[in-house]
């Protein structure tokens, strides 16, 4: 049974409706992206299977129970956690305020303790700035802020929302990376949006096309990467 289950999703904002029939599945320790162009409704995918947008219509499966439609605390504590799109740290609170926000559905002090320490280690910049504002973070420093805040909810599935936007090469190779060790080493699975299609697919085991609303391809990523409508459309070549 996978681990995630998306059932011909329907979502929107108001009388707009952004996903229109959306299905899409995600096995344990797996790395499965969508890719797609600005405004496919990537974004509201994520935002919908965390509680942060309301279904109209579908089922979104986590670990067998039906949790369209819950509310996102709930949905946190089974285990699902995002870093969104933008990052959306506290810029006001430190980095280590921001860490500890991300086990707020925890009361286990030891355990978040050691995951504090194991977010500094994936990040050990994080550990130098733990005391410094989260606003006065760099772009690249915030991002891994984001992504380790998620990890603190524990999650057997983590969701990233376009990690690499805006940021440095080196930098993005090095949340890439992150995310490569945690699922290896971790066996962490992830569902990953992402614009770079091309370091999306080389990362990931399976892939989905979106666009305006449908899920148009599906297949593994490295058959993705060389499907010449993607290349055409997302790779540039």
């Amino acid at each position: 049974m996978p681990l995630l289950t998306v059932e011909h999703l329907r979502a929107g904002y108001g009388p707009i409706e952004v996903l229109k029939d959306i299905s899409l599945e995600v096995n344990e320790g797996e790395i499965v992206t969508m890719i797609g162009a600005n405004g496919a409704g990537k974004t509201t995918t994520l935002m919908t299977i965390s509680g942060a947008v309301r279904a109209r219509a579908g089922r979104i499966v986590f670990q067998g129970a039906e949790i369209q439609n819950r509310p996102p605390h709930e949905i946190v504590r089974l285990g699902l956690c995002q870093s969104p799109e933008g990052r959306k740290i506290f810029p006001r609170l430190t980095v280590l305020e921001n860490l500890e926000l991300g086990a707020y559905t925890r009361n286990d002090t030891a355990g978040i303790k050691k995951d504090i320490d194991h977010a500094y280690e994936l990040f050990p910049i994080l550990r130098e700035r733990k005391d410094q504002l989260g606003g006065t973070l760099s772009g690249g420093e915030q991002q891994m802020l984001a992504v380790a805040r998620a990890l603190l909810g524990r999650p057997k599935l983590l969701l990233l929302d376009e990690p690499s936007l805006g940021l440095a090469p080196l930098i993005v190779l090095k949340i890439f990376d992150v995310i490569r060790k945690l699922n290896a080493e971790e066996g962490m699975s992830v569902l990953i949006v992402e614009q770079n299609a091309r370091l999306a697919l080389k990362l990931a085991h399976r892939g989905y096309v979106m666009e305006t609303g449908v899920i148009t391809m599906s297949d593994k990523a490295s058959s993705l990467l060389n499907d010449q409508r993607v290349k055409d459309a997302y790779l540039g070549e």
